[in-house]
């Protein structure tokens, strides 16, 4: 039996890349490696297509992966070729919405409930056929003729709104909603939802428990840095995170103004169990630019990746 009070946890931290030895008093165990999924939007784009990027990613090591929007392939393919490459989809995003009028995401623009709910759908029967528990929500782009404080309210309660029915929708089919707050001071200036406190109180607003938070590091630093407080913070929605190297968005490697060695032991400290996605463009070749990934994956001997 376990003495009280347990002696403090004792953390050895190696020189290489993400080794994290932990020694717990009480039960002597290790924390749980993280697992990380390959974003087919971003990575492996040297060969053309979702089918041929799973194939690759396979190779790679990767035993999950994730694509924003896979609606230009058969869903009944994908999902064959997913078990037959061992696989898990593990994200998609909810359609964009009209390219011709550059929209992301419909769930907060006003008038296009219907568009949203029938986008939902086709968004529920790709995840089904895939075996995706995770849909991103898009919330949209403020209207270019529009200014967002002029229109801000409206589309808050649009969103509201459409994220309740999406919640017990999904509930219904054993999906998890995410919404995913995205940058407006590099990436998409007219994004709606953008900082981390913005999202968490729209997720309150709604008061589900089947909507949770998707982190995207880099967005997160651009908006608001202060990145460990955010995510002991809002640990408890955080659902999915992705990860790119700020402000280049190249491997997590490479220069920038996050130190992932950090974030990672941190969130294997916290006991993150959820995915994390590699959303970044590679400085070149993808394969070659994994060798943080094989350092993390060796040093987790045995674990899935």
């Amino acid at each position: 039996h376990a003495q009280w009070p347990l002696k403090p946890r004792e953390r050895v931290l190696s020189r290489g890349w993400v080794t994290v030895l932990f020694t717990v008093a009480c039960f002597g165990v290790m924390l749980l490696p993280l697992r990380f999924s390959a974003n087919l939007s971003w990575l492996f784009r040297e060969v053309p297509g979702i089918p041929d990027r799973m194939r690759v990613a396979a190779a790679a090591g990767f035993q999950a992966v994730e694509v924003a929007f896979p609606y230009e392939n058969d869903p009944g393919e994908l999902a064959r070729l997913s078990k037959a490459l061992g696989l898990q989809m593990v994200l998609i995003n909810t359609p964009p919405g009209n390219p011709e009028k550059a929209e992301m995401g419909l769930g907060a623009l006003p008038g296009r409930q219907a568009d949203f709910r029938s986008g939902l759908e086709l968004a529920v029967k790709y995840s089904k056929e895939l075996g995706c528990k995770r849909i991103h929500i898009m919330a949209g782009r403020v209207p270019a003729d529009t200014v967002r404080a002029a229109v801000h309210n409206e589309m808050e309660h649009t969103f509201i709104e459409n994220l309740k029915y999406a919640a017990d929708f999904l509930s219904k089919e054993g999906i998890t909603g995410l919404v995913e707050p995205i940058n407006n001071r590099i990436s998409d200036p007219r994004y709606f939802l953008n900082t981390p406190h913005q999202a968490a109180d729209i997720l309150q607003k709604v008061g589900h428990p089947n909507l949770k938070l998707q982190m995207d590091v880099f967005h997160w630093q651009i908006m608001d840095g202060n990145l460990t407080q955010n995510i002991k913070t809002y640990f408890p929605f955080i659902d999915h995170i992705q990860i790119a190297q700020v402000p280049s968005r190249n491997e997590p490697d490479s220069p920038g103004e996050v130190n992932y060695l950090y974030i990672f032991s941190l969130l294997e400290e916290l006991g993150y169990k959820g995915f994390i996605g590699c959303e970044y463009a590679p400085n070149g070749d993808t394969v070659g630019g994994l060798g943080w990934l094989r350092s993390y994956w060796k040093n987790h001997k045995g674990n899935d990746a």
